[in-house]
């Protein structure tokens, strides 16, 4: 039975954790986002860089957007505090502003970071990409892997943490999910070394992925850092891509460090950076490695 707040006029369906899990599958979240970047690149979806209110305690994230050809505006927030982060999603009708659901959003977030590495895999890596390296082991780190192998057919995968027993325990996880081997890493390098994808998704402060590591024909997802204060690949790392892709260039410009600390030092410019809705749009052209 379906969930619903009364609240005003409207009386907004109330979405949990438990039935996004079981309902958004990861075909499912990489066929809706390719849409809406599509969508994005020709004028009928628009979105709003995070922003972020701060206080001694905590950070409230906020981000909107809205698909005009769906019918659709909300935002995402989430407060991250000591005790922990919490995530919702507000949507509305975006004729009327009716609201139409309120849904838990910590597995929905997840998925959908897992689900853009899926979309620039599926535009970006090389076709026959088999080997996929997950440098970090979190609670983001399960859905990366699920959305590269959702888009190749990958044969293997290593994944490397500080921690021995989470990479460990991922290792046999994922493993199991998806019928593949998946090999616990001693280091990066050993974790890299085959790697056909690359996978970052960490909270490192300072760059683990060194441009020294790479080799011709690699693709990198860098999707943990997002502020200025953290790096996961160093500045010959980036210099050596031969393309960049963001979701959102101007929200890159004010949480990449990435890329601003390589443009800062004029090894980079930010004309060489293209929006990953331009090239699923058809707008920039789609050039696999080789």
């Amino acid at each position: 039975m379906t969930e619903r707040m009364p609240l005003g006029e409207s009386q907004p369906m109330v979405i949990r954790e438990a039935q996004v899990r079981a309902t958004l599958t990861m075909p499912y979240a990489i066929e809706a986002l390719e849409a809406a970047f599509r969508d994005w690149a020709h004028g009928r979806a628009t979105n709003q860089p995070r922003q972020r209110v701060h206080t001694p305690q905590g950070t409230l994230h906020l981000m909107g957007a809205a698909w005009h050809s769906k019918g659709y505006i909300g935002y995402k927030a989430y407060f991250s505090f000591p005790t922990g982060t919490r995530f919702h999603v507000a949507l509305a009708s975006a004729q009327t502003g009716e609201l139409l659901a309120l849904i838990e959003a910590d597995w929905l977030g997840r998925i959908r970071t897992g689900a853009a590495s899926g979309v620039a895999t599926k535009y970006l890596a090389r076709e026959d990409a088999q080997t996929v390296a997950i440098l970090g082991a979190g609670e983001q780190a399960a859905t990366q892997l699920q959305a590269v192998c959702a888009v190749r057919s990958i044969q293997r995968a290593f994944v490397y943490s500080r921690t021995a027993e989470r990479r460990t325990a991922f290792a046999q996880q994922m493993g199991a999910q998806l019928g593949i081997p998946v090999q616990a890493a001693e280091s990066v390098e050993e974790a890299v070394a085959e790697a056909d994808v690359i996978c970052t998704i960490t909270t490192a402060r300072d760059p683990i992925l060194t441009g020294a590591l790479l080799k011709p024909g690699m693709h990198i997802n860098a999707a943990g850092a997002n502020s200025l204060a953290r790096r996961e690949l160093d500045t010959f790392a980036v210099g050596r891509c031969d393309r960049i892709a963001v979701d959102d260039p101007q929200q890159a410009r004010i949480e990449a460090a990435e890329l601003v600390v390589p443009i800062e030092l004029r090894k980079l410019s930010w004309e060489r950076v293209q929006p990953l809705s331009h090239i699923v749009g058809g707008i920039a052209a789609c050039t696999p490695v080789a």
